[in-house]
């Protein structure tokens, strides 16, 4: 391969001699030299001083968070840019802020400013937690009240003024009174007082040379291209470049920004910010607008009605929550009139109201009922070809419904956004190959045909840290026997380590059913069995699981990729079947019947590809650093009695792979 390096010389030599064995890392005592590190901050220098886009994985270990941090700081402030790091999660955002950033800036000894956004209904608005303080008796009940008075007294002493500061959970429908909104919460009422946290982050925002977000806020904050104006190339601001972290989540996450999400619980939530008929609260009867209170009234009876009929339309099978809805008008649209008569008796009462802030919020309720009823019909009329449309169970009960679209091809959005002329935005990953050094899935997935690719390997020495084990003689899982055949090597691959397991699963159907058949097990030998689904969330068991050596854990979706549990507590990950995505949910099932369309293969240009990616992921779980050693094993046999099970073991990493019989 051609080195990227090649089309930029001098910032690449200036950054590969900073992470080279005598370059200006080596000075920390903590600096270990990785050629794989030097190597793929190298590249980013490169494509950063060609303004040209990057895709490229980087293995466990490497180090890619300084690897593509230092050259963006570095170019940033010498190109007088804004460097925006995108991350996935919000906890990954502050581990950047309270880890990365300040040993970079330790480093190279450079002052720069670095500022994390999140999603402003993250911020609580201290304008609008004073309004609901002054009228706690029309909107809350006695119960919400001490949740209110426990957020005032929060927010005396917070310093970054985010729910994740909070040390309980407030409810929905509290904290949605006192948050900052877009159209309440704004530079004008709020800006100018310097006490609302979410205006003091947007002006951190807006001088910071490293702004850190994450993907689902990065596409909210997107200037549609047919707004910018003259020579505006920029992403979120002129003259940015972006690094997207974690990029292997990017088509996901796009799709549902660029999609469609009405569920009937949040129509009733908003109606009753507005009026609750049961209570007695809300806005409205704080104003006593009793006209807009009936409309409101009228509207929450007409929701019921029409997810009633939503619900006689659509026929959900045994084991799944999704139906997909493939024509126009699925029911009629009886919710239009009532939600338009609705926002005009709001914004008329909202006419006579003196107070701003109070106003504002009357406004703002408008607004959310003029965007669901542009939602409903949009879903009804299917008015983008290009999308699949859905409707969803929701609730522990599955007796609220969505209704969903999301672009089945979310390549074709994505290309002119992020790889459009004289934009420079670098996609990274430790997983998004499957197999082939091209990363040529990944790419084609978000519109990156034509950006270079770079596969970096890790440092680990998976010859040696790492065994993986093939268990051939597993029956089919839709055999009757399967549940009890792996039972029984779940079973006998724990006593190997005793405990210091992760289980993966693709079903919580059957995480509960072997969690419960295996109680007995786990209780004859004393160690902690930790299963999802059974109250604990998951970042406690996560941390109940590094502190209890034995114990093991079971976990399914979000378990499989983002969990870092380096040491002896993490000794055996043992995979229960290969995790392809379930055929039938609306959106997979489009994507397939799209490649099918077009004369590809689905299974093996989709469904496989995905499934080495999540399997990759599983696996990946297992070594964290250079110290750790254990055991990998896979009890699905179709690796290696299926044709395309070469591909999956192709893409694991480099360790001995044993088959038993």
């Amino acid at each position: 391969m051609i080195s990227l390096g090649e089309h930029g010389p001098r910032f690449y030599d200036e950054i590969r001699h900073v992470f080279s064995e005598t370059g200006l890392l080596s000075k920390s005592p903590d600096f270990e030299y990785r050629a794989e590190q030097q190597e793929m901050a190298g590249e980013v220098a490169s494509a950063l001083e060609g303004q040209r886009p990057l895709v490229v994985e980087a293995g466990t270990g490497v180090g890619k968070s300084l690897a593509y941090l230092i050259p963006a700081v570095k170019y940033a402030l010498e190109n007088d840019k804004k460097a925006v790091i995108s991350t996935h999660t919000i906890n990954l955002q502050e581990q950047l802020m309270g880890k990365d950033l300040p040993i970079v800036q330790k480093l190279l000894g450079l002052d720069f400013h670095a500022a994390l956004l999140k999603g402003r209904q993250n911020y609580v608005c201290p304008l609008r937690l004073r309004r609901a303080m002054d009228q706690v008796g029309d909107l809350f009940t006695t119960s919400e009240r001490e949740e209110i008075k426990a957020i005032w007294d929060w927010a005396e002493g917070t310093r970054d003024g985010t729910r994740s500061d909070l040390d309980f959970e407030p409810s929905l429908k509290v904290w949605l009174q006192v948050c900052s909104e877009s159209h309440i919460c704004t530079q004008r009422t709020c800006g100018p007082r310097g006490n609302c946290f979410f205006q003091e982050a947007r002006k951190k925002a807006q001088s910071a040379t490293v702004l850190v977000v994450n993907h689902s806020l990065f596409f909210s904050m997107l200037t549609p291209e047919e707004e910018k104006e003259g020579d505006d190339e920029g992403f979120l601001v002129p003259n940015d470049f972006v690094v997207f972290d974690e990029a292997h989540t990017l088509e996901s996450v796009a799709a549902k920004a660029l999609g469609l999400r009405l569920s009937q619980a949040g129509l009733r939530f908003d109606l009753q910010r507005l009026y609750h008929p049961k209570t007695g609260k809300g806005l409205l009867k704080a104003i006593h607008a009793t006209d807009a209170m009936d409309a409101a009234k009228t509207v929450i009876e007409a929701t019921d009605d029409f997810f009633d009929e939503v619900a006689e339309a659509v026929t959900f099978n045994d084991w799944g929550r999704e139906c997909r809805v493939h024509e126009t008008d699925l029911v009629d649209n009886t919710l239009a009139e009532p939600l338009r008569r609705c926002w005009k008796a709001v914004e008329e009462a909202s006419e006579d109201v003196k107070d701003e802030t109070r106003r504002n919020e009357l406004k703002d309720g408008a607004r959310r009922l003029r965007e669901m009823h542009g939602a409903v019909k949009m879903f009804l009329d299917q008015e983008d070809e290009e999308s699949v449309y859905w409707v969803e169970k929701g609730g522990n009960e599955g007796t609220s419904l969505s209704l969903n679209a999301a672009p089945i091809n979310v390549a074709d959005r994505l290309r002119p956004i992020l790889f459009g002329p004289e934009k420079c935005c670098i996609m990274t990953s430790a997983t998004l190959g499957t197999g082939n050094q091209d990363l040529k899935y990944f790419r084609e997935r978000v519109g990156a045909e034509h950006v270079q690719a770079v596969q970096i390997g890790s440092p680990f020495d998976y010859q040696k840290q790492m065994a993986i084990y093939v268990i051939k003689s597993m029956p089919d899982p839709r055999d009757d026997g399967y549940e009890k055949m792996l039972i029984h090597w779940i079973e006998r691959v724990i006593k190997k380590t005793e405990g210091k397991a992760f289980v993966l699963f693709t079903s919580h159907r059957l995480l509960r059913s072997v969690a419960d058949a295996m109680e007995d097990f786990f209780e004859k030998f004393g160690w902690r069995l930790l299963a999802q689904g059974m109250g604990m969330p998951r970042q406690k068991m996560v941390e109940e699981f590094r502190s209890d050596v034995n114990s093991v854990l079971f976990g399914t979706e979000s378990f499989w990729a983002g969990v870092d549990v380096p040491g002896e507590a993490l000794s055996n990950v043992i995979i229960t079947r290969i995790p392809f995505a379930v055929p039938d949910h609306p959106l997979t099932a489009a994507r397939l019947e799209e490649i099918e369309a077009g004369g590809g293969n689905a299974f093996m240009e989709y469904s496989v590809p995905e499934a080495i990616i999540k399997l990759r992921q599983g696996v990946g779980r297992l070594i964290r650093s250079e110290k750790d050693e254990g055991m990998v094993v896979i009890l699905d046999n179709r690796v290696v009695t299926k044709r395309y099970g070469k591909n999956f073991l192709a893409a694991l990493p480099p360790a001995p792979v044993k088959i038993v019989t």
